[in-house]
């Protein structure tokens, strides 16, 4: 099975080359697979029923393989990127309620910056750690502008609370994954992936019909409605951290090269800020409409 996402397809796409000549070298027969993507579930047809039945191949013992630890220590340097520059944007730029549209011209510009380094890396062969950090850098810069014009104008003190449910959503995530209560099957990464796509497709609708029509678009990010759609934004988001810990067991379990450490660290900022983003949006909407 093969996903749609170029950034979730593209540890396999840069291994292939390396399986091929291990396999090769060793003389092995052409049913030789290659290992399955840090980022999506690629599996030969001949494992797939094991898989969903919950088996994991047996762990290879590669020199310079992928750890755990390498994995830990990648993601808090790109989340420390993140989080440090975030810091530094809320306090050397403050939002003057009378220049609030330099201030959200900044988050926007960071916002689109951030987004093309990550399609860069995306369609890119390997990782490229400079590359990773910038984007985690302009992240920070957009989230912290963004977080300091709702929390001193919109919404204060919900930062803190955005902030703190983050954590709690990556923690239960991670807790549910340990124990066996979220099992990543084919389906459960078919649908996940599926209704990824659809929830793009709605914001960036929502996002055009608000800037060339009604400011509120199509009412997907306000009101009642956009309490709903920032729910399973949230759930969404829980679901594919599900499938960055499943991807980051199956490379460190099918000798991944180091370096993919850098991919794992990539989707796992790239899903939390994502999350962080729909909690503070949700959060805003909920005070505002008085619900509890």
């Amino acid at each position: 099975m093969k996903g749609s996402n170029p950034l979730l397809r593209q540890w396999k796409d840069q291994n292939d080359g390396a399986s091929g000549r291990r396999s090769a070298g060793a003389g092995s027969s052409t049913n030789a697979g290659t290992a399955p993507s840090l980022i999506t579930i690629n599996l030969r047809k001949d494992t797939e029923a094991a898989y969903d039945s919950g088996f994991s191949p047996p762990a290879q013992t590669t020199a310079g393989a992928m750890t755990m630890d390498d994995v830990i220590v990648r993601t808090a340097m790109t989340l420390g990127t993140v989080v440090l520059t975030a810091v530094l944007s809320w306090v050397l730029l403050p939002v003057d309620q009378m220049q609030l549209g330099r201030s959200y011209g900044i988050a926007g510009g960071a916002a689109l910056a951030a987004f093309a380094l990550s399609m860069i890396q995306a369609l890119k062969s390997r990782p490229a750690p400079a590359l990773i950090l910038a984007y985690a850098a302009f992240e920070g810069v957009f989230l912290g502008v963004i977080s300091a014009a709702v929390s001193t104008h919109i919404a204060p003190g919900v930062v803190i609370q955005a902030v703190l449910g983050t954590m709690a959503v990556f923690a239960g995530v991670l807790i549910a994954h340990k124990f066996g209560w979220i099992r990543v099957t084919r389906r459960f990464y078919g649908f996940v992936i599926a209704a990824g796509l659809g929830y793009l497709l709605l914001t960036v609708t929502n996002l055009l019909f608000s800037q060339f029509g009604d400011s509120e678009g199509l009412g997907f990010r306000s009101g009642s409605l956009g309490i709903v759609f920032g729910v399973i934004g949230v759930v969404l988001a829980a679901a594919f951290l599900a499938l960055h810990f499943r991807q980051v067991e199956e490379g460190i379990e099918n000798g991944a090269p180091r370096r993919d450490a850098w991919l794992a660290a990539f989707g796992l900022t790239l899903t939390l800020v994502w999350l962080y983003v729909e909690l503070l949006n949700l959060l805003t909407l909920v005070r505002e409409e008085d619900i509890f």
